[in-house]
């Protein structure tokens, strides 16, 4: 029998920074009793991204953050999308740099994801967002 399931997860956010979203994702998969397939996870929102990383030391997670915060830059005055502040503009342009969608194979049950790996929500605004995603899970 093939099985779909698509669901919508919420998580909020309370600005810039990574979101550890694995754990969620796993008791989505958990809760479905999905031994083996396909987890697809889409952000609906142009000013945040998903990205798979190492979960072990936060350091990478703060030096990913600096770096791309100096790669994309705020107030460039190339930008001319600037009615929603001076981190909207950016956080259009890091998304692109991202990913907006993330396939993970489900394995024994889960997400399988290697040892020093996690599935993060990467908000690009400084404000807090309710940030809304997708999951499309096949077995």
């Amino acid at each position: 029998m093939f099985y779909i399931l698509v669901t919508l997860l919420s998580i909020p956010t309370s600005g810039q920074g990574l979101y550890d979203i694995t754990r969620k994702v796993n008791e989505l998969v958990a809760t479905e009793n999905i031994e083996s397939g396909l987890c697809t996870v889409f952000v609906q929102h142009t000013s945040a991204s998903l990205i798979i990383q190492e979960n072990a030391d936060p350091a990478v997670q703060d030096d990913l953050q600096n770096w791309l915060n100096r790669l994309v830059s705020e107030n460039d005055p190339l930008y001319t999308h600037t009615d929603e502040g001076p981190d909207d503009m950016p956080a259009h342009i890091k998304s692109v740099l991202t990913a907006t969608s993330i396939a993970v194979p489900i394995m024994q049950g889960q997400l399988a994801l290697g040892i020093w790996q996690g599935l993060y929500l990467w908000e690009h605004r400084r404000r807090g967002h309710q940030r809304r995603l997708a999951i499309h899970m096949t077995e």
